[in-house]
C-alpha cells in the first residue's frame, strides 16, 4: 500500500538515505567481501593481492571435513537443547508470573537480571560454578550426598556441552518469558471466563485459549534465539575454548580458528557462509510456521 506524498516534502528514500548509507558501509561491504573471499585461498597475512580463485573447493572441503561436520553436530545439539529448554522454561515462568500473588512485581524485576548480564560475565560466573576444586555445584552435590567426590564438569567431553547449555539457558530464557508474558497480558479475560463457564479444565483452557495467544510471539522469540544459538561463540570461548577434545567446538568457533588461528580467511569465509545458510534454513521453517498460524 502506498501513500501519496504531499507537495514540497522530500522523498522518503531521501530521508532514509543516511541510514541506508551507514547500513551498507557497516554491513553490506563486509558481507560482499566475505562472499568474495569464500571462493579464494586468501590468507590473513598475505592480503587480497596473494589470493587466488579456487571456486567451490573451499565449500567442497568443508562439507567433507570431519572436524567441521563434528562442529556442525555440536552446534545442532547446542541449538536444539538450548532453544528447546528456553522455550519450555520461558512459557512455564511466564504462566506463573501472569498469576496474581504477593511479590509478583519483584519476581518480574529479578527475572531480567540473568538476561541483562553480559554474556562474558555470565560465562565466567558459570565457569566458577563448575570449577572442579572449589565450585559451588560440586560443593552442593557432594555435601548433599548426591555425589561421592568432586567432578570436572567442563573437563569431561560427555558433560562439557551440556554444562554450557545450562549456562546459556539460564541467561536467555528470561527473554522468552518476557515476550510470552507480554502476549499473556494482552489476552482477553472474557475468553477464559467463557472457557470456565463451559467447564473447561486447566489443560483445556491452555490448549484452546492460551496457546493460540502465545504461539506467534513465541515463534518470534524462537527465531531470535535460534539465530543466536547457531552462531554461538562467546560463551563457548570463555567457558571451554572449544574443549575438551573439541567436544564443545561449534561452527562459529571453527570459523574463528580457521580465520584467525590458522589464518586461512578464504576457507574461514566459506565456513561462515555455511553457518549463514544453515541459519536461513531454520528461519525459513519458522516463517512458514508463522504464516500457517496467521492464515489458520
Amino acid at each position: 500500500m502506498s501513500f501519496p506524498r504531499r507537495p514540497g516534502l522530500p522523498s522518503p528514500w531521501l530521508m532514509i538515505s543516511p541510514m541506508l548509507a551507514v547500513v551498507i558501509a557497516v554491513a553490506g561491504f563486509p558481507i560482499l567481501l566475505t562472499i568474495g573471499l569464500a571462493f579464494t585461498n586468501a590468507r590473513l597475512t598475505g592480503g587480497l593481492a596473494s589470493a587466488h580463485w579456487v571456486g567451490l573447493d573451499n565449500f567442497g572441503y568443508a562439507l567433507t571435513d570431519p572436524d567441521f561436520l563434528a562442529a556442525a553436530g555440536h552446534t545442532v545439539h547446542f541449538t536444539i537443547l538450548s532453544v528447546g529448554f528456553e522455550a519450555l522454561f520461558g512459557v512455564l515462568v511466564a504462566l506463573l508470573l501472569n498469576q496474581d500473588f504477593r511479590g509478583r512485581t519483584l519476581c518480574r524485576e529479578l527475572l531480567v537480571l540473568p538476561w541483562a548480564l553480559p554474556t562474558i560475565v555470565n560465562a565466567i560466573m558459570w565457569r566458577l560454578v563448575y570449577q572442579p576444586d572449589f565450585g559451588v555445584l560440586n560443593a552442593v552435590l557432594t555435601q548433599g550426598g548426591v555425589m561421592a567426590e568432586y567432578r570436572s564438569w567442563l573437563g569431561a567431553p560427555d558433560d562439557a556441552m551440556n554444562a554450557v547449555i545450562v549456562a546459556d539457558v539460564w541467561k536467555n530464557y528470561p527473554l522468552v518469558t518476557l515476550i510470552v508474558l507480554a502476549a499473556l497480558q494482552g489476552a482477553s479475560r472474557d475468553l477464559y471466563e467463557a472457557a470456565r463457564l463451559d467447564g473447561a479444565k486447566a489443560w483445556a483452557r491452555f490448549r484452546t485459549v492460551t496457546w493460540p495467544v502465545i504461539m506467534p510471539p513465541l515463534l518470534v522469540a524462537l527465531v531470535l534465539r535460534t539465530i543466536e544459538a547457531l552462531k554461538v561463540f562467546d560463551i563457548v570461548y570463555v567457558m571451554t575454548r572449544g574443549g575438551p577434545a573439541s567436544a564443545t567446538k561449534t561452527m562459529s568457533f571453527f570459523v574463528y580458528e580457521e580465520s584467525f588461528r590458522f589464518m586461512r580467511v578464504g576457507s574461514g569465509a566459506s565456513y561462515a557462509l555455511i553457518v549463514v545458510l544453515v541459519s536461513m534454513v531454520f528461519v525459513t521453517l519458522y516463517v512458514r510456521i508463522l504464516r500457517q498460524e496467521g492464515s489458520a
